[in-house]
């Protein structure tokens, strides 16, 4: 794909998200659909979140679209810099794990993660476009750019700060309204939470592992990160 047509991609993903932020935003604001959002608000959900992020990252790859184009590759080594720390520690690993996680406890039981009443309040499409073309976008992500991957350690730690951090807002929202984000959480108990945490945190390892590979299997090692010289 030339330069032009990933921009234009770049673009139209970009629009995409923040078209589905402003909807959501707006559906929230109706007396019947903020219901959903009682006690932590839309923003306890990992889901949208996660579309918060996509649109983050594509609008920082649109900018570097354009500063490419105007001040050339060595003058926006920062921005370039950002936009790779942030797909491979963040929107590759989020998304791919929001689609997965989503659609396994779906398939299982979908009472756990989205009760069949919520299919009255939002269109079959919304779910897909928070649940289904997350994975499709990010896939095309990493055939149509590469990314130069940061060092292992240092990738898996903001990695892990991010979930940490996401674990640690979803225990305090339990602890401070009784109620869980997720009814799986219900259904589970002070041990099987700490197993479920602990295995979603390890399925999240394994899939920023298999990023990084699949960024070498397209790249070569041109894209992997080089230990520093002592």
């Amino acid at each position: 794909m030339t330069r032009t047509s990933t921009c234009v991609y770049h673009l139209f993903v970009l629009s995409w998200y923040i078209f589905l932020n402003f909807y959501i935003s707006r559906e929230a604001e109706d007396p019947r659909k903020s219901q959903i959002f009682l006690n932590g608000g839309q923003w306890k959900y990992l889901t949208f979140l996660n579309l918060v992020l996509q649109a983050i990252f594509f609008g920082v790859a649109c900018l570097e679209d354009v500063l490419k184009r105007t001040k050339g590759k060595k003058d926006i080594k920062f921005v370039t810099a950002f936009r790779d720390l942030l797909f491979t520690t963040l929107a590759f690993p989020i998304s791919t794990f929001v689609f997965l996680s989503f659609w396994i406890l779906f398939l299982y039981d979908r009472e756990l993660v989205y009760p069949k009443a919520l299919d009255n309040i939002f269109p079959v499409w919304l779910n897909h476009g928070m649940h289904t073309f997350i994975l499709p976008f990010s896939l095309a992500e990493v055939i149509l750019r590469p990314h130069c991957y940061p060092l292992r350690k240092k990738g898996l730690t903001l990695l892990a700060a991010a979930c940490l951090a996401y674990v640690s807002r979803v225990l305090w929202i339990y602890s401070e309204t009784g109620t869980w984000v997720y009814p799986v959480f219900a259904k589970l108990s002070p041990g099987g939470l700490a197993a479920f945490f602990s295995l979603s945190y390890i399925f999240t390892i394994g899939i920023y592992l298999f990023g990084e590979k699949l960024n070498h299997w397209k790249w070569g090692d041109t894209m992997q990160p080089r230990k520093k010289r002592k």
